[in-house]
């Protein structure tokens, strides 16, 4: 007689034990797979080094296989021969394979509007199921368990990493991502007009969305500017700012930034103003209906600028001691 440790399902490790006891000392026992004979008593038929017999009692005929492949998979039968009887019994080894990616797509570039597919191959057994992650601020994920990932029309927004994750019940996942460039012509995000005192620094700014990266041109009226003439003009990355060190008159104007890639150009106008410094008005109690000026006091006249008029001042007094004499005061 003989009783056995079946194993349905066995992990891809270094050593695998197919167990299998008897009660007979003296029985005649084998190990065969797929009918061909491994082991028939001590006797090793088998050419795989891999393979020996684990006997840690006499009772104990078990197999051990070292560095267990995919390929070990399959029925393994242990046969027992008495003086009255045969019996066997059989083990179907399914060997377990942790989840690999084994190819995915390499990092792309493409125009917005073009059809993409990401391609993730994995390896496991079982086999892996295959899903996609788009890592946007959301992290959307992808209906579908599939190694083909179509993007139909793709646009600036879908532009970033997608990760391939393949995963079994056998171990960990494996995960691996995938960039994914989309090139869209420039357009200008933020653009503004403002104010300067001649004599002072003024800074304009302009911004452009693209890529690639845009390149940035500035133009006062229709002349190109350069770097010169106390104008100069700094770029990096999506912003381009020019600086008027020293504002005079002839700076203030129209302004045109132009930002341009391979698919595509824009521009936006900026207005670069004078800041007039208001002066402090004369106070409406002090102006006449006219506006110009009003007497405030004997002999005081505030003028437009609100000045003292002198010579009105003598003309009143004049007036006022003619009036005295004929009334004889």
């Amino acid at each position: 007689m003989a009783s056995f440790m079946r194993a349905n399902s066995l992990r891809l490790n270094p050593r695998t034990s197919v167990l299998c006891f008897i009660d007979d000392k003296s029985a005649k026992v084998a190990w065969l797979n797929r009918s061909a004979i491994i082991f028939a008593g001590q006797d090793k038929w088998s050419l795989d080094p891999r393979v020996e017999l684990d006997k840690r009692s006499v009772l104990e005929y078990s197999l051990r296989i070292q560095k267990v492949d995919v390929y070990d998979e399959g029925p393994y039968i242990c046969s027992v021969q008495t003086q009255h009887h045969t019996k066997t019994s059989n083990v179907y080894l399914i060997v377990q394979v942790p989840p690999k990616i084994s190819n995915i797509s390499a990092d792309i570039t493409v125009n917005e509007g073009s059809n993409v597919t990401l391609v993730c191959i994995a390896n496991g057994r079982p086999d892996p199921i295959i899903t996609w992650r788009h890592l946007n601020p959301t992290a959307r994920y992808f209906e579908g368990e599939e190694e083909y990932l179509d993007i139909q029309d793709i646009t600036r927004e879908q532009s970033g990493k997608y990760e391939c994750k393949a995963a079994n019940e056998v171990a960990a996942a494996d995960v691996k991502q995938v960039r994914v460039t989309v090139n869209y012509p420039p357009i200008i995000t933020e653009s503004k007009s403002i104010e300067a005192i001649t004599g002072r620094q003024a800074n304009l700014r302009c911004e452009a969305s693209a890529e690639p990266k845009p390149d940035f041109e500035w133009y006062k009226d229709d002349t190109r500017i350069n770097s010169a003439q106390g104008l100069e003009i700094k770029s990096m990355g999506n912003r381009s700012t020019l600086v008027v060190a020293n504002v005079t008159e002839e700076h203030y104007g129209n302004y045109t930034c132009v930002a341009t890639n391979k698919l595509g150009v824009t521009n936006t106008s900026l207005f670069l103003y004078k800041r007039v410094i208001a002066t402090k008005p004369i106070p409406a109690a002090e102006r006449d209906s006219s506006n110009r000026f009003k007497q405030k006091g004997p002999g005081t006249v505030i003028a437009d600028n609100g000045s003292i008029s002198l010579a009105a001042s003598i003309w009143l007094m004049a007036i006022s001691l003619f009036f005295c004499l004929i009334c004889k005061c």
